[in-house]
């Protein structure tokens, strides 16, 4: 092996994003200038995240990006959504004049030339071989490690060549998401990811994966060079004015449990425990008492949404809430997209649902107003609910009322010891991704100075 035959070793296993160079094309003129540069840069690479946080336009792009690559590779583009959203999804084409055919298809028989848009739900109905370019929205669908869901897609689309998967800004302590999502883009195994720059912490009882100390700046420079990253505009170049949101004008409500039930053998009333045995049973017991007062909060004039944790929560609030339109699990798709977009239009005043069934990608700017008249030991979902009115675009002061019993104080000290931690990490996240995306370059060559005496077998040199 001559020195150069090595050096080209060394620089084939160095990190790399996979760059197909798509010539840049006419990208819609209504594109903001982090928008463009978001666009351009998954065009010019192929296979590429966009993390940006809600409300900076991630449907524009992935419908940009789908658009191009049609017209790029003859082959339709599809773009999977959440519930819902597939419809809002064709709305937003219509409102930004995508130049092309943009439809919602319920199956293959469906599919026609352009950009194509379906639910996750109906992955199974499409011959996924036909698509030049596949569009992941709200790509956090891949967090779940070993899910059936993350399998189809790594599975069908595996031969795909272009990619983009858009998601808001995920935790950079979230190892395994930013794991996925690389392995989905065909950069990098997750496991291979791990092993080269994470270290098992087996200091904590969860082991959990940590960045190694000296491979901190190194690893962000990776994934610089296959996602961008922004919680504003300026991340990107861009302009930050009309972005900048209002705090949330948020009240907790505390209902009294009824300590003198369920009580213990031995005891003279109830120690409630807020383990994960004991948390149904105690939201059981107070379900009467918080359902009452979120819907007392709930009774006004003006759009409202509320949100729960189990059926019966959502039938009580249903029944006591004027007007309400409920959503739970049991109904059919169509059903739930219908009295979804039907919120959304001002058709229903107020809407009574679960996070995980309407928490992820709906944008409800007009309405300013979210009860919760639950919470759970999930920030993710809480985070996700708060932010579909919280969002750019809204004009108004978002108000969150927050029912919780007594007995769940833990649970809020939880919730809120989350959000501090994650609003502190997609500050690092973005310093690094800032820096990083300054100066990453598709690969990053191995470099070091000749000044060290090489062995004759490297040197290609003989006697």
């Amino acid at each position: 092996m001559s020195l150069h035959e090595y050096r080209e070793f060394i620089n084939a296993r160095s990190a790399t994003g996979s760059a197909q160079n798509i010539i840049k094309a006419n990208t819609n003129i209504r594109a903001k200038v982090h928008q463009e540069t978001a666009i351009e840069f998954a065009l010019n690479n192929g296979k590429t995240a966009a993390f940006l946080d809600t409300g900076l336009g991630k449907s524009f792009i992935e419908l940009e990006f789908a658009r191009q690559c049609f017209e790029y590779t003859g082959k339709p583009s599809l773009i999977l959504t959440p519930l819902a959203v597939a419809g809002q999804m064709i709305r937003e084409a219509e409102k930004f004049n995508i130049s092309c055919d943009v439809r919602k298809v319920m199956d293959h028989g469906e599919v026609g030339n352009g950009v194509m848009v379906a639910n996750y739900e109906r992955l199974q109905k499409f011959d996924t071989s036909a698509f030049g370019a596949i569009v992941l929205d709200e790509s956090s669908i891949l967090k779940s490690f070993g899910g059936r869901t993350r399998t189809a897609l790594m599975d069908c689309f595996v031969d795909t060549p272009f990619k983009l998967a858009a998601t808001a800004t995920p935790s950079p302590n979230d190892h395994m998401e930013l794991g996925n999502h690389g392995e989905f883009l065909g950069i990098m195994r997750q496991q291979e990811m791990l092993s080269q720059w994470f270290i098992n912490d087996t200091s904590t009882a969860s082991q959990e994966w940590r960045l190694k100390g000296h491979a901190v700046e190194n690893f962000w420079q990776w994934v610089a060079t296959w996602s961008r990253c922004a919680t504003l505009p300026s991340d990107l170049g861009g302009c930050d004015d009309g972005y900048i949101l209002p705090e949330i004008d948020r009240h907790v409500h505390v209902v009294d449990a009824d300590r003198q039930t369920n009580i213990a053998e031995g005891m003279l009333f109830r120690i409630p425990e807020m383990s994960a045995t004991s948390f149904h049973n105690e939201k059981r017991l107070t379900l009467k008492h918080r359902c009452e007062k979120a819907a007392e909060l709930a009774t006004h004039d003006k759009p409202v949404t509320i949100w729960c944790e189990t059926n019966d929560e959502s039938a009580m609030l249903a029944r006591m809430i004027d007007g309400a339109v409920e959503i739970h699990g049991s109904m059919s798709p169509e059903e739930k997209e219908s009295r979804i977009l039907g919120f959304s239009d001002g058709k229903y005043r107020a809407i009574v649902t679960k996070p995980k069934l309407a928490g992820f990608g709906v944008n409800w700017q007009h309405c300013a107003h979210a009860v919760f008249a639950s919470i759970s030991f999930s920030y993710e979902q809480h985070y996700q609910a708060v932010r579909r009115s919280h969002r750019f675009g809204q004009s108004q002061t978002v108000r969150n009322d927050i029912v919780i019993s007594d007995t769940e104080d833990s649970i809020w000290q939880i919730i809120n010891v989350k959000s501090k931690k994650h609003d502190e990490m997609k500050r690092r996240m973005a310093d690094a991704m800032r820096q990083a995306q300054s100066t990453a370059e598709t690969r990053v060559k191995y470099d070091r100075p000749l000044d060290l005496a090489f062995p004759e077998w490297i040197k290609g040199e003989t006697k």
